[in-house]
């Protein structure tokens, strides 16, 4: 296997003399020590020299815990396997490279920036393996790859323990295959901060495989994106709305016959529990008692695509569960549905094609939106929403074997408002001080683009009922988002995201927090025909093995091809349940935060044919149950096409006299005035 590097560009900056002389001393010092992470940490130390020096011993003594610690707690995502050959043969030229290793310590406004150069040979495949090493006290972090100024990969960190945690996470990669093949500027941002309280540097390993199957899929001939066009400043490309207009400009010539954008959102700040939202007219309930206001614009939000102004479709997004949320203790060491790997929503925009090739400027803009009351029971959608959300786009263009789309022709769209339903209702104490609000909210919203292109249409569902008692200490809700996406090449996808949150806040004494809470939440997705991202089931048709997310390592394991009969365009589908409970503390007195917790995960991956449920066949693939209670795997059962497979256990935590969680209280920050 053939193995290469790429490499780091020079730091932009300048150092003072002051700086210079520092990092010579500690140069020294690290070959003293045979740290290599040290010499890694002082390479990629950023400008500011306040910044290198209050945090510097912080980050030299947890990359040296870290690296000497042989036995991290492994955390992990569960999703389905993914195939990655390690010999070259039938699958072609197997080359490997390393795209980033990076310790990302104080690198707000500084990614890590490289140049990826393509394989020396040919390929149809690639995957991507992320690893990560942390330790200590530290946030979780979002970072986004870009090749270019096109997000390629967004992920989020888990919050370390004491005695510090790992995490892989594999991913397929060829729906980009046409950027691989060209040289690129790589960036990966991921913001982190190293100082003070916060001990955690992120160790990160990024590589790349690319190999060639028999089995291809096509691909998109040409990748655009909808972003702040960064790369050029070294600078991740990601727009923050609403403070940003996501807004880009394009002219198409008449060669494509297939167009898809894809989106990819998630809130942040306030906006990072939308779903605990109230309506904006009851939004003050509280705010006597507490001094401050709760989230605004309605537990509903709506990401939309338009295209010169008019609506091309809508994602409605699922409600993420980032692992410092709700209680932090319920997130070790499995991490909740999707937070390694924070999928794209597509659109078909085909049906848009003959307007978009007629050689003039044409703008693409995503917006978010909430919803707008009146406290009389009525709702319109929103122009904003309160915090920011994080949002970029990729425009997928194809041009197969089939004739070009050249007519000038605007597409009928069929795009009403959406029916909204609100209605709150609030009771006092004694003394008339709000006791609790109950509240409700339901939107439906259907939609139908077509032309003599394509046609894309869309159905969704959304509805949340919550309440908060004891004068907004306890709040609990309950959400569900249904949704089906139909285009006329084939693809759809149906997809369900359930959604249920119980926390109660006290404060037991001065200076300290007490939160226990419960969730459950879940995903139900169905994809036909031809995706833009890849949907898994063409890793069982190949006769190999595969690389299973079960440890550090990736265990190995061997696939078998789907039974003959199996139609090769089968539906991939997931079923997904996750519930967790969890108890966390906050207190002044020792400046620490403690979290502990359960949680159950039940995943399931099976191909189904297009008759599937009305008589038609099935296929299981992949199925996974874990139980954890306080770090410790107490149940872990997997199967693989029918067979169980061992799965390696968790160590005792627990037992060793760590049952809890060390976590950084940001809770107390995030939700202070409601207690």
């Amino acid at each position: 296997m053939r193995r290469q590097k790429v490499s780091d560009l020079p730091e932009t900056s300048t150092r003072s003399a002051m700086l210079a002389l520092s990092l010579l001393v500690l140069l020294s010092w690290a070959i003293y020590a045979h740290c290599f992470a040290v010499v890694t940490y002082i390479l990629s130390l950023p400008t500011y020299i306040e910044a290198a020096f209050s945090g510097l011993s912080l980050v030299n003594s947890t990359l040296n815990n870290l690296t000497q610690s042989s036995d991290p707690l492994v955390n992990f995502q569960i999703y389905e396997p993914v195939f990655t050959p390690k010999e070259e043969g039938k699958y072609g030229c197997v080359h490997t490279m390393t795209l980033m290793e990076k310790v990302f310590e104080n690198t707000y406004g500084f990614p890590f920036v490289g140049t990826y150069k393509p394989p020396p040979c040919a390929f149809n495949r690639v995957t991507m393996n992320f690893t990560v090493r942390v330790k200590g006290e530290q946030f979780d972090r979002m970072g986004i790859m870009y090749l270019g100024d096109i997000e390629v990969f967004r992920t989020t960190t888990s919050e370390p323990t004491p005695d510090g945690i790992i995490w892989t996470y594999v991913k397929e990669m060829d729906q980009y295959n046409t950027l691989w093949k060209q040289e690129q500027k790589l960036i990966f941002d991921m913001p982190n901060i190293v100082r003070g309280p916060y001990t955690g540097p992120l160790i990160t390993t990024l590589t790349a495989t690319f190999f060639t199957v028999p089995q291809n899929r096509q691909v998109a001939d040409e990748i655009l994106p909808i972003s702040r066009g960064n790369s050029g400043k070294d600078e991740g490309s990601a727009f923050s709305v609403p403070s940003d207009v996501a807004k880009v400009t394009y002219s198409f010539k008449s060669k494509y016959n297939k167009a898809v954008v894809s989106l990819s959102a998630c809130g942040q700040q306030r906006e990072e529990f939308w779903y605990n939202a109230v309506l904006t007219s009851d939004a003050d309930t509280f705010k006597r008692r507490t001094g401050d206001s709760l989230v605004r614009y309605s537990p509903f939000r709506e990401v939309q695509l338009l295209i010169d102004g008019k609506l091309a479709g809508v994602s409605w997004p699922f409600p993420y569960i980032f692992t410092g949320g709700l209680v932090p203790g319920i997130w070790q060491p499995v991490v909740q549905i999707g937070t390694y790997d924070l999928k794209q929503h597509e659109i078909d925009v085909t049906p848009w094609l003959g307007y978009l090739s007629d050689g003039k400027d044409h703008e693409f803009q995503i917006k978010i939106v909430g919803l707008n009351d009146d406290g009389k029971g009525n709702a319109t959608l929103s122009d904003t929403v309160e915090g920011w959300w994080v949002i970029s786009g990729t425009i997928f263009l194809f041009n197969s074997d089939g004739p070009t789309i050249s007519q000038p022709e605007p597409p009928s769209i069929q795009a009403e408002n959406p029916r909204i339903e609100v209605s709150s209702s609030k009771s006092t104490t004694s003394t008339g001080d709000p006791e609790s609000l109950t509240y409700s909210i339901e939107v439906s919203r259907s939609l139908s683009i077509s032309s003599s292109s394509g046609s894309w249409a869309q159905d969704l569902s959304f509805h949340n009922a919550g309440s908060l008692t004891d004068e907004g200490r306890t709040q609990a809700i309950t959400q569900s988002t249904k949704g089906n996406d139909t285009s006329k090449s084939g693809y759809s996808r149906e997809y369900t995201y359930p959604l249920s949150v119980n926390t109660t806040w006290s404060k037991p004494s001065a200076g300290s927090l007490s939160l226990s809470g419960s969730v459950s939440s879940g995903l139900s997705l169905s994809i036909t025909g031809p995706s833009v991202f890849p949907n898994g089931i063409q890793n069982f048709n190949l006769d190999s093995p595969a690389l299973m997310p079960l440890d550090t390592s990736t265990q190995e394991v061997q696939l078998s091809p789907i039974n003959a009969t199996a139609p090769a365009d089968m539906t991939a589908s997931w079923t997904i349940t996750q519930s967790g409970e969890g108890k966390y503390f906050d207190t002044d007195a020792d400046d620490q935060s403690y979290s502990f917790g359960s949680h159950r995960q039940d995943f399931a991956f099976e191909g189904k044919d297009g008759s599937a449920g009305v008589g038609g066949r099935s296929w299981e693939k992949y199925t996974r149950s874990v139980e954890v209670v306080n770090l410790t795997v107490v149940r872990d059962e997997t199967s693989l096409e029918g067979e169980t497979i061992a799965v390696p256990v968790t160590r005792d935590v627990q037992a060793e006299g760590g049952g809890m969680v060390s976590i950084l209280g940001r809770l107390a920050c995030r939700w202070g005035g409601l207690v």
